[in-house]
């Protein structure tokens, strides 16, 4: 990110479609066509990986860090790539047309898939593509989809909860379950075959209309998840294959008892004997899919917050080092280059910061803090900006402009604001006095949650940390994504020189 550039965030799942969720089909080229028509750089995106119910749907509590969330697949293409016929995809039930029903999201798509899957396994046999995708992929794909299989054959369970010879992967156990479940783990590995045949198809697209794709990982994984039970001896667990520590941050601005996210934290000693492998392959993966990476709490590497599993909030942790230095010697040894973004919000220490500055890696700014406290040396004023950063008005895990002025704005913040751009704003002017203001900041990106350029309110917001229902449902219109706006865009992107 060494020239000055622009893009947009927006979630795969905020995408128009007629299937209730966005997912890889038209409306993800349409918007590729308007990122390129308004001479944006960047396409953000959020974690790709497979979301639960339990959670929420939140795309960064995943029982897979590798598999692809196959909502989504697109049914359109499978019709136009010949998976399907017209009449197979043609009931459409009534959806929301501004949010994800995800129950009902996921009913249509399993029935879609069922067909999908009776029409495409006699076929798989002679399918070199197919086979190739599992042989390249195997070293997460072939676990995934044996743990797929067994969440289906112990519902509602862990897999901490399941008999303690599959807990424990006691290979007799899992070649019975390989054989007895076959056909439900070819399935499993046919769809994620399917998704990123889509996904790779769409990220050219990018490429041949010049925009890069910036993916998101998170840090950490669920507890009950393929890469846990796989992988046991990276994490902190018991003798039951349970956390002993759990991950989260201490109080911040979104908490006053911080945030308990239940995750279990790596044992760094027993990555560091492996030279960091999984990490590595984990890495080498997501830069397959995407152009940049950006790290979810980033700061996880240099040190992270530890909690004893048995306290109900984050208030009592504490924080413990990593070795960040070896593993990202390690990492750039294997990687060669590190196109990483740093997430770097929150309670950042000084050790934190060199790290970041030391590895090159750009942090994030964000405007909608800027703007409680000293404006003269606060760190996400325009002026206090290094040019290796990222400046976003919010996050996903923020309000948007327009519901953050509404509803959480201090008045000492308002007056700071309107001091520092020198006029009053209302709250229809006032997010794209910010949009212009993340634009022609020193910062070489400024990314723009696509909300933000609707100028919507909380309405709009896509996530409430320390919430668990309600949200990652947020969707667009087609007719959002009209020429007027694009040519805003545009004439803001050349005025600011960042074309």
């Amino acid at each position: 990110m060494h020239q000055r550039a622009s893009g947009i965030l927006l979630h795969i799942s905020s995408l128009p479609s007629e299937y209730g969720m966005g997912d890889l089909g038209p409306a993800a080229y349409r918007f590729v066509d308007f990122l390129f028509q308004a001479k944006q750089s960047y396409w953000q995106i959020l974690p790709l990986n497979p979301t639960d119910g339990i959670f929420g749907h939140s795309p960064y509590s995943s029982f897979s860090a590798f598999a692809g969330n196959t909502l989504f697949i697109s049914p359109e293409l499978l019709v136009r790539e010949g998976w399907l016929r017209k009449e197979d995809i043609q009931e459409k039930p009534i959806f929301p047309r501004d949010s994800v029903d995800y129950e009902a999201v996921i009913c249509r798509k399993n029935k879609i898939f069922n067909i999908l899957w009776d029409r495409s396994r006699g076929s798989l046999p002679q399918n070199k593509e197919f086979k190739d995708f599992c042989l390249e992929e195997n070293f997460w794909l072939e676990d995934f989809a044996l743990f797929s299989a067994l969440k289906k054959l112990y519902p509602g369970l862990s897999f901490n909860q399941w008999p303690e010879d599959i807990q424990r992967r006691e290979p007799k156990a899992v070649l019975l379950i390989q054989r007895k479940w076959d056909d439900q783990i070819i399935k499993e590995k046919f769809l994620q075959y399917i998704f990123f045949k889509q996904w790779f198809a769409l990220k050219e697209y990018c490429r041949n209309k010049g925009v890069k794709v910036i993916g998101d990982v998170p840090i950490y994984v669920n507890d009950d998840s393929a890469d846990v039970w796989t992988h046991p001896k990276i994490f902190k667990l018991n003798n039951h294959l349970q956390p002993e520590f759990v991950a989260g941050v201490p109080p911040d601005y979104f908490s006053k008892t911080g945030q308990r996210w239940g995750n279990p934290v790596y044992n760094w000693e027993k990555l560091k004997e492996t030279g960091f492998e999984w990490w590595i392959k984990r890495l080498e993966y997501n830069l397959r899919l995407f152009d940049f990476v950006r790290i979810d709490h980033f700061r996880g590497f240099v040190a992270y917050w530890e909690i004893p599993v048995s306290e109900k909030t984050a208030v009592k942790g504490e924080w413990v080092k990593a070795p960040w230095n070896e593993f990202f010697t390690a990492l750039r040894q294997s990687l060669k280059t590190l196109p990483i973004i740093a997430e770097d919000l929150g309670i950042i220490t000084p050790d934190v910061k060199e790290a970041r500055e030391q590895l090159g890696f750009p942090g994030m700014k964000i405007l909608l803090f800027a703007f409680d406290g000293d404006l003269k040396t606060h760190p996400y004023i325009p002026e206090n900006y290094e040019e290796n950063c990222i400046v976003y008005t919010g996050t996903h895990d923020n309000n948007t402009v327009k519901g953050w002025f509404l509803k959480e704005a201090s008045e000492t913040a308002k007056e700071n604001l309107f001091s520092y751009l020198e006029k009053k704003l209302t709250s229809e002017e006032v997010s794209w006095a910010l949009v212009e203001l993340a634009f022609q900041s020193p910062a070489k990106t400024a990314i723009i949650p696509f909300q933000d350029l609707l100028s919507l309110g909380s309405e709009a917001r896509m996530n409430i940390p320390g919430t668990a229902h309600g949200n990652w449902r947020w969707r667009l219109f087609p007719s959002d994504l009209d020429k007027s706006l694009s040519d805003r865009l545009r004439a803001l992107s050349s005025h600011s020189e960042r074309i």
